[in-house]
């Protein structure tokens, strides 16, 4: 039986967990505070700062592991894969210089057009704003303002969406020098984007089923955005809207990031190795990577996972995924995202809620919440992920959709999510933009 400590407390690493221990691993959780379904499946649990290294190794030397899986980004920019392995242990993350495919925009964009890897827009990194509103003018009405650094999903404001004209876009852009000394200011895209994950050992990849998330707060796609409120994915592996082209194009970008990884900085990039990909009409393009599993996304890939997770992390480590066929059930899943009223903006922290009876075949995962002595108790952000699987996305998402009101409390989610309605508009769009 393998020992794998497993740091993080949020609903992704509350399916991370699950998963690991449905392959007959034993977990051992550190985290920031008492996620209940964690504590439940984990034979150890300790709280504590993810930013408190001591304490983590404290930990990690009581459990011993096999080897550890690192959930969140924070932990991963922080570098707590070199710290586990000066000790010995390998992780299922990234050391802290190749994780700076996710810990900064210019580093990605940089590495791109350094080794002529397809799929970047046409930008410019800023240490100050020297020459900022020229280039603004250069790109025209289209354009996206990035902060460089870790923004927890809410770092990037887009033209028309979050930003009205080139003087909120300077302002913007300031406000993020201000607080990483870097900006990125560069094309925007036009499409449908997607969530395309991969196992990836430093050289080899394995494909996940593709995923959309919404990170919009509220329904139509409106309001500010958000961690994500809920996701979905196809039986097939594909996404509605996408050809089989498009995750071709998206799953070589990835493999030739990993190459360059190595090549720029001499470390290999063990771990999940996520793109955030739109779909345009002259092929894929990258947003941004992430380095680490998408939260929902995590939600909906790992519960159809056949191949045993333990197999998959011991691989990666061992840079070995070529020799195992990693497969998922052709099922369909929907997630949907309980969250406290008021998010993302003015959520209200440290309210009560009650979570009765989930009706059969939905997975529910436990969020940004704690369980106290009074009760199950919300932070300021996502509460709990509710997950449907079903043949198809329109009988996950009613499973789904019946199962939210056994989450009561001040709360709110989005109807929405994974419904043909909206499905069909993305539908609608890719097709007119193909022409």
């Amino acid at each position: 039986m393998k020992r794998v400590l497993l740091i993080g407390n949020g609903a992704r690493e509350h399916a991370i967990g699950e998963t690991l221990k449905r392959f007959g691993a034993q977990v051992f959780t550190y985290g920031k505070a008492r996620n209940p379904g964690l504590v439940e499946l984990s034979e150890g649990y300790e709280v504590g700062d993810l930013k408190d290294f001591d304490a983590m190794r404290d930990f990690a030397r009581k459990v011993s592991p096999d080897f550890a899986f690192v959930g969140p980004d924070d932990p991963i920019a922080d570098g707590t894969a070199d710290m586990l392995l000066e000790m010995g242990i390998h992780s299922v993350a990234p050391l802290q210089t190749v994780a700076r495919l996710e810990s900064s925009k210019s580093f990605t964009r940089d590495l791109l057009a350094k080794y002529a890897i397809p799929g970047n827009p046409q930008f410019k990194v800023f240490y100050d704003d020297a020459g900022m509103e020229e280039w603004l003018k250069e790109l025209g009405e289209d354009f996206v303002v990035k902060a460089d650094g870790l923004m927890g999903g809410k770092g990037v404001k887009v033209s028309g969406d979050h930003l009205n004209g080139h003087e909120e876009a300077l302002a913007y852009a300031r406000e993020c020098l201000a607080g990483g000394g870097r900006v990125v200011i560069e094309e925007k895209f036009v499409g449908q984007e997607f969530s395309y994950m991969s196992f990836c050992d430093g050289v080899n990849t394995a494909e996940m089923p593709a995923v959309q998330d919404h990170k919009r707060a509220y329904e139509g796609d409106k309001g500010p955005n958000t961690g994500g409120m809920g996701s979905y994915s196809d039986a097939n592996g594909s996404l509605p809207f996408l050809q089989q082209s498009d995750l071709d194009e998206a799953a070589e970008i990835t493999r030739q990031v990993a190459k360059a990884l190595f090549e720029e900085t001499g470390a290999q990039f063990k771990g999940i190795m996520y793109g955030g990909f739109i779909a345009t009409a002259k092929g894929v393009r990258l947003i941004e990577y992430n380095a680490r599993f998408g939260d929902p996304e995590a939600l909906n890939v790992l519960p159809i996972l056949k191949t045993d997770f333990v197999n998959v992390c011991e691989a990666i480590i061992a840079g070995d995924l070529k020799s195992l066929p990693v497969e998922f059930e052709q099922k369909a899943t929907v997630c949907k995202y309980i969250v406290p009223e008021g998010y993302p903006e003015n959520p209200q922290k440290g309210q009560k809620i009650e979570v009765g009876a989930i009706p059969e075949g939905i997975k529910m995962y436990y969020a940004s919440v704690d369980q106290t002595d009074e009760g199950l108790i919300m932070s300021s952000s996502r509460a709990i992920g509710l997950v449907g699987i079903a043949d198809t996305i329109e009988e996950a998402e009613k499973a789904v959709q019946a199962s939210c009101s056994a989450v009561s409390g001040p709360v709110f989610y989005r109807k929405d999510i994974g419904t043909q309605e909206l499905i069909q508009q993305r539908v609608a769009m890719m097709q007119s933009l193909r022409g």
